[in-house]
């Protein structure tokens, strides 16, 4: 099945607000995987020989997108993992898209709570929201559940859970490279160190060991922390509007 959506891409505001996605699978290997299997088994082998702990497992890769009418739309294919880590090393990252989702945990006293990677990861240092890439567990009926993958990432690396929550009315998505995160504030009723400590406590007894440490963010300062540059427009969202 080939899937084309009609519609521009990317969006003329960054970030922009976003009122669904609708995000369909195509059958068949993805283009760039394609086209570059040998190169991308080759990245793998050095990948993994620096971090055994990477695993090459299925997730999914957007081949088009589109903006139109505050929906964006996109059809996608499952690659393995290695396709990703040697897409983004490109020095023009042409031929797929990476869409993500980041559930931005809001604390009852006003800072974002997120996450600095470890080094078992591909982006071993990182801060950002606690998230993940899309995965064959994403995939419902022939689409993609961006929510449930919000969700699920969530609870298994921070063991908070986003019902709990209060969920902003509107989602927003911002862009650069390729790149896209589809972002929405949860505000708990507890504060950053009740937060902080659950996810420390959680830490304890995670075999995965994906988190290096829990951040709290109180403003949209670009430094001490090395944020993942699509935290960005998050902060200058979220930080901005409470000095307005």
């Amino acid at each position: 099945m080939t899937i084309k959506p009609d519609g521009i891409w990317p969006p003329p505001a960054n970030p922009v607000r976003i009122d669904a996605v609708e995000l369909h699978m195509a059958e068949g290997p993805h283009p760039v995987f394609t086209a570059n299997r040998q190169a991308i088994e080759e990245n793998w082998q050095v990948e993994a020989a620096a971090n055994p702990y990477l695993f090459n497992g299925d997730m999914v890769l957007q081949r088009h997108l589109a903006f139109d009418d505050g929906v964006i739309r996109g059809v996608a294919h499952v690659i393995p993992y290695s396709t990703l880590l040697w897409w983004r090393k490109q020095p023009h990252p042409d031929g797929a898209l990476h869409l993500f989702g980041f559930a931005v945990l809001v604390s009852s006293d006003g800072a974002i709570i997120a996450i600095r990677m470890s080094e078992r990861t591909a982006n071993p240092g990182q801060v950002y929201c606690a998230a993940g890439s899309l995965d064959l567990s994403d995939i419902v009926d022939g689409k993609l559940d961006l929510v449930g993958n919000m969700r699920r990432e969530v609870r298994e690396e921070t063991s908070l859970d986003l019902d709990e929550a209060l969920a902003d009315r509107h989602f927003y998505a911002s862009h650069a490279d390729n790149r896209i995160v589809v972002f929405r504030f949860y505000r708990f009723s507890v504060t950053a160190d009740e937060m902080v400590a659950r996810i420390e406590n959680h830490m304890l007894h995670d075999s995965e060991q994906e988190i290096e440490g829990v951040v709290v963010i109180r403003s949209a300062a670009r430094e001490p922390h090395r944020y993942n540059p699509l935290m960005y427009p998050i902060l200058d969202m979220f930080f901005g509007s409470m000095d307005n």
